[in-house]
């Protein structure tokens, strides 16, 4: 019998506002390794891993919708998570952060930084039985590049030299950029460039490809149900002998973290991730339970249209500074668990930075000031709609109100009411996320500041130019010091305070181990990113 295929929703779902970023970038935005301990039931399982078993992992927010399928074409960012499994990677980010081939066997740069050379492992197949070969990559690349996807590599990757993407042989590709782009590979691992599809399923099952779509990943789809539940099992032909260890492997919906927090308590599922403070704490002190907690690379932050009143003047965009504490919200909402900053990145990102030159902290005096200057200041701030997000946007409310700011707080329940508000250009804050684990990526700085953006609120071709050029280099050293140049720019003029990058918790079952959810891997988008080829379950006595 055919397996099942249908649409569905699941009706009531909320849309995380942090998994609403992601959904709209990139990405995500992003975590690396380090940063946290596991807490309640210790670490994850230790020998040799066993074969066998079936694991549920629950997702909620952005990650319960994939209504546009599940080709990484045209899926967006929210089911990334999926992908992986399906479609397998071409890269993926280390346990410290360096980026590791796995698809792929490697990558050069050569013309000072304008040519990526992409070798592939030889000998792959896809689930159809076709080759993984350069023609196929080549394929994906080029198709990604003309949709019009947020997901595409075209937000982030400069425009490609007139050869465009060349196959010298059947286990090479090149790219060949107009400029140097040494930020290429974390760029393409957050992109749908990173997960290959085959062209030959592709373009012979048309649209029900959204619904199974065929990869060279670990695991292949059995049924999808969409928006509730996604059946995946064993792909046998996959490259690595042995692996996956699991026989099945299920992502179902649920509605938010408290309900995720039950289900695996209550044996229903084996493993979520977790971002409301007080269930990371609760489960942390859960003896049965695995808690790894990482701390994101895309911080909150205020984004301001200055394109339209009132964040077009400057003086209304230090009031927000000003009236915005950031540690109030964190020492008494969230309990402490977030970390500060005043820049892009979170404390596992690339040049992360806490302390920015200049910076306006919290001064409510001045803050009343500037009010009284601008004669009153009303403001519409929209966010997700979310715990952690409906928790930041009443804290702001209350703190800008004790500045004189009047402010209208909009919560939207789902990611089309936030894209709609961006793609209408009369949005005047939000509350969104900006960065990830390198911040050149598509889903990071470009996404909420460069110029051209869809969802950027800043429109400054000084600030653009800065953007590429510290995209460009292939050295870390000079890259750090262009943003910090970069992070004293946006600081200089007030363009969005940075609040904080969230920390996230892998929380699974005693007996499970899932690199990236029970243990510490980068995240190089907004969301655990675990390596379902190595989970694996112990047998129960």
């Amino acid at each position: 019998m055919a397996p099942a295929i249908r649409w569905n929703r699941w009706p009531g779902r909320r849309l995380a506002l942090i998994g609403s970023v992601v959904a709209l970038v990139l990405s995500a935005c992003g975590s690396s390794g380090g940063g946290g301990s596991a807490g309640g039931g210790g670490q994850s399982t230790t020998g040799p891993p066993q074969r066998g078993g079936s694991l549920t992992y629950l997702v909620s927010g952005p990650l319960a919708t994939w209504d546009r399928g599940l080709d990484p074409a045209s899926a967006g960012s929210a089911p990334l998570i999926f992908e992986d499994a399906i479609f397998g990677q071409l890269f993926r980010l280390g346990a410290k952060g360096n980026i590791e081939p796995v698809l792929a066997s490697g990558y050069a740069f050569s013309d000072g930084g304008k040519k990526v050379t992409i070798t592939l492992r030889q000998g792959v197949k896809f689930q159809d039985g076709t080759p993984f070969d350069a023609a196929a990559v080549a394929w994906n690349f080029n198709r990604d590049l003309t949709t019009p996807c947020v997901c595409s590599p075209v937000t982030s990757w400069p425009k490609l030299a007139p050869e465009g993407i060349t196959t010298p042989d059947d286990h090479t590709v090149v790219l060949n950029f107009s400029r140097p782009y040494g930020a290429v590979m974390p760029a393409l691992i957050t992109t749908s460039a990173n997960h290959i599809a085959s062209p030959t399923s592709a373009q012979k099952m048309g649209d029900q490809f959204k619904l199974k779509p065929v990869g060279a990943g670990p695991f292949t789809v059995v049924s999808n149900i969409v928006s509730s539940q996604l059946a995946l099992q064993r792909y046998d032909g996959y490259f690595r002998q042995g692996q996956p260890y699991l026989d099945k492997l299920t992502f179902k919906t649920i509605q938010g973290d408290q309900a995720a927090y039950q289900a695996v308590q209550a044996g229903q599922a084996q493993a979520t991730q977790l971002t409301t403070p007080s269930l990371i704490q609760q489960a942390s002190q859960n003896g049965q339970l695995q808690v790894s907690k990482l701390t994101g690379t895309a911080p909150a932050t205020v984004q301001l249209n200055t394109a339209i009143p009132p964040f077009n003047d400057k003086r209304a965009r230090e009031a927000i500074y000003y009236a915005t504490d950031a540690g109030a919200i964190n020492s008494h909402v969230m309990n402490g668990m977030f970390s500060l900053t005043q820049s892009f990145t979170g404390p596992d990102g690339l040049f992360y930075q806490a302390k920015v030159p200049g910076y306006r902290t919290h001064d409510k005096a001045k803050a009343k000031q500037l009010v009284q200057q601008l004669g009153g200041l009303k403001v519409d701030l929209i966010s997700g709609n979310d715990t952690v997000s409906n928790l930041t946007l009443q804290s702001l409310q209350s703190q800008w109100g004790e500045a004189g700011i009047q402010t209208t707080i909009h919560p939207f329940p789902d990611l089309a009411r936030t894209i709609q508000e961006f793609t209408s250009k009369k949005w005047q804050s939000a509350l969104q996320l900006a960065g990830a684990y390198d911040p050149a990526v598509g889903a990071a700085l470009p996404f909420r500041f460069q110029s051209s953006a869809v969802y950027s609120g800043v429109h400054d071709p000084t600030l653009d130019q800065m953007l590429d050029q510290a995209a460009a280099s292939t050295d870390k050293n000079q890259r750090a010091q262009q943003y910090q140049q970069i992070a004293k720019y946006i600081s200089d003029n007030a363009y969005a305070p940075f609040l904080f990058a969230q920390t996230t918790a892998g929380t699974a079952v005693k007996g499970v181990t899932i690199p990236g959810v029970t243990s510490k891997l980068p995240l190089a988008g907004g969301f655990l990113g675990p390596s379902w080829d190595e989970a694996w379950m112990a047998k129960q006595p």
